[in-house]
């Protein structure tokens, strides 16, 4: 059967006209646009591009903050019958931005005015871009510029002049496969590669992702991730079209530091139902919500405290634990809600009853958190290749520490590294088939023969499956630490654990290429040290603070507060001190805020030689006092 997004957007129009579709805050107001206002929006901008030249095919890169205009423009491209090349806004114009145009094979660009300059220094290199449509009132144009107010303006005079049939059979002729957006990875791995994904992928996803979170008509999300991002262009906005539910986004300030400070006045006046998270975004509630609580004095902090662990105990760490005892701890929970978490919820809307988290793995201490304040954070699983839902925990059945069930329908396998399908519980690349499994890497067709292999994805992540159908993700393949002895360990659960137990530890990498002990590279938090009374100018102070991580470290040990949560052999034993963070400006860490792997190892390969010398073993080696300055 044809389902195309063009073909469900139009079933919600016809099913839920005045719905409230898109939310969007102009000044000190929200905008509410339903149904019926969007599709007559997408009209316009899809008539002024079909007017402007573009044919079925042609590829559009977009690059604008999450906005109305940035969801018009896309559903407004494949009612021209082109693809859309979603951009990240914070890809430098230099290199990333000019290799996804170019290799996107971009025809023309929809970008914002706060965008505009990026594209504008490197169009002299992109000989096939022929229209810049600008998303906000210039005082001039260059050449080949158009306002889409404009743009929008022709739509309208070229659907009077040529009728409605003639615009809309363009949008009709698209087909299941035909390709809808070419998604560029954030190369945590390799270089980036464009995903390329079909109208019916993403619809497929939808209708999976649906099957595990029933979504009803009249629940609102805010969308707090780019909309570039797989999981927040499909779950934050075509599911909730598919619903005829509300989509708002973050109002964008002048600069990403003041969109930043507009989530949590935006998330109180949306009062959003579920949220989208990635863990940078959970760690950075979390951390604002104990400061709060911190701020309040001892007696607000012990409260706290014993709140949570009431409420922790009430979910255990299963749907399944504990069923018998729940109803006891009831009341302690309501009482809990009532002098304190309500208050936090409200601070998140007071409607909010869950957030799925994506984009890389949560640790089980995040989930905790959240569980133990009333906001539950599910993690789910999946990667742009699969459109990109393939697992989630929901309220109904989750196991914290796991990625959930599988969405439905779709098969998957764990396979050893020839190929060999594993029995449940044992550990191997995760492999799925479904009709969300993209088309294919753009222009790469060695890369494609190595991800799909006769109709199978292969994820390059490890996992299991477990005899309840719950998967665990352990990490990327290939990035596992690799023992003298040629035995392979991922190194994600590790580094999330001594991060979110070690207050010491702001960022850490693990690294081990067939050596008989596994290193560290530390960023350490310096703001915890100094609380602590290091003096980090001295000497003895940086020793001192060495030592200090040495031992939260040494708690996941035997005879240590975590022993026993990963095997001895693969915790760090070797640590080096790093003197500046992983970020997006060094490039160590991708949009997703991930941590790009082979990045980091070029950009310490010396001093990864160094550590596994006699100078280098000792914690307190020269190259670490000088780091631990900053």
């Amino acid at each position: 059967m044809k389902k195309t997004i063009v073909d469900v957007f139009e079933a919600s129009v016809q099913q839920y006209p005045n719905n409230t579709f898109l939310m969007e805050k102009v000044g000190t107001q929200w905008h509410n646009s339903s149904y019926a206002d969007i599709r007559d929006q997408v009209y316009a901008l899809g008539a002024g591009l079909q007017a402007l030249g573009v044919q079925p095919g042609d590829h559009i890169a977009l690059l604008s903050e999450g906005r109305n205009l940035w969801i018009v423009s896309e559903l407004a491209m494949f009612y021209a019958g082109a693809v859309n090349v979603p951009l990240s806004v914070k890809l430098e114009e230099s290199n990333d931005l000019l290799f996804r145009l170019s290799h996107g094979d971009v025809h023309e660009v929809v970008v914002s005015g706060l965008q505009l300059e990026k594209v504008r220094k490197v169009r002299h290199q992109l000989p096939l871009l022929r229209h810049v449509i600008v998303l906000d009132a210039q005082a001039h144009y260059e050449e080949g510029e158009i306002f889409v107010g404009d743009l929008m303006a022709r739509g309208r005079q070229f659907m009077e002049e040529q009728g409605m049939e003639r615009f809309l059979a363009v949008g009709r002729a698209l087909t299941n496969d035909t390709i809808a957006t070419i998604t560029y990875t954030s190369g945590t791995t390799a270089d980036p590669k464009g995903v390329c994904l079909t109208h019916r992928n993403y619809t497929a996803n939808v209708e999976q992702c649906l099957s595990r979170v029933p979504i009803d008509h009249t629940w609102r999300t805010l969308i707090i991730l780019p909309l570039d991002h797989c999981f927040a262009h499909v779950v934050g906005f075509y599911v909730m079209m598919m619903q005829g539910a509300t989509a708002a986004t973050v109002q964008v300030g002048r600069t990403a530091s003041e969109t930043l400070k507009n989530i949590p006045h935006n998330i109180r006046e949306v009062r959003p139902h579920f949220i989208l998270s990635v863990p940078a975004l959970a760690k950075s509630f979390k951390k604002a919500i104990e400061q709060n609580i911190r701020r309040q004095g001892p007696v607000a902090e012990r409260l706290f405290e014993l709140g949570k662990r009431a409420r922790q105990a009430y979910y255990g760490e299963s749907c399944l634990d504990h069923r018998g005892t729940r109803a006891a701890l009831l009341p302690v929970v309501k009482f809990f809600d009532k002098i304190l978490f309500d208050k936090i919820r409200e601070s998140f809307g007071g409607e909010l009853r869950f957030f799925i988290g994506g984009g890389a793995l949560l640790d089980k201490e995040l989930q905790h958190f959240y569980v133990g304040i009333g906001m539950p954070m599910f993690q789910g699983y999946g990667l742009s290749e699969a459109t990109p839902v393939i697992s989630t925990n929901t309220q109904d059945y989750y196991r914290f520490g796991s990625s959930g069930r599988l969405v439905e329908p779709l098969e998957l396998k764990i396979c050893d590294a020839d190929g060999n399908s594993l029995p449940v519980g044992q550990e191997g690349e995760i492999v799925v088939r479904g009709e969300n499994v993209m088309a294919g890497y753009w222009k790469n067709p060695e890369a494609t023969a190595e991800a799909l292999r006769d109709g199978w994805l292969y994820t390059g992540d490890l996992g299991y499956m477990t005899s309840e159908g719950l998967l665990y993700v352990k990490g990327r393949f290939k990035s596992l630490l690799i023992s003298s002895d040629g035995e392979k360990y991922s190194p994600e659960g590790i580094e999330e654990a001594l991060v979110a137990l070690c207050p010491s530890i702001e960022q850490v990498m693990l690294y081990n290429n067939q050596s008989p002990a596994t290193a560290a590279l530390i960023v350490p938090n310096r703001e915890h040290l100094r609380r602590l009374g290091f003096d980090l100018q001295s000497k003895t102070g940086c020793r001192d603070a060495i030592r200090q991580i040495q031992t939260e470290v040494s708690a996941f040990r035997a005879g240590g507060e975590h022993q026993g949560m990963f095997p001895e052999r693969w915790l760090p034993a070797i640590l080096a001190i790093l003197s500046e963070p992983f970020s997006e400006k060094n490039r160590q860490i991708n949009s997703t805020m991930k941590m790009v792997r082979p990045v980091i190892e070029r950009a310490y390969a010396e001093r990864l030689v160094y550590l596994y010398t006699p100078e280098g073993k000792q914690p307190d080696n020269p190259q670490n006092l000088i780091a631990m300055r900053g």
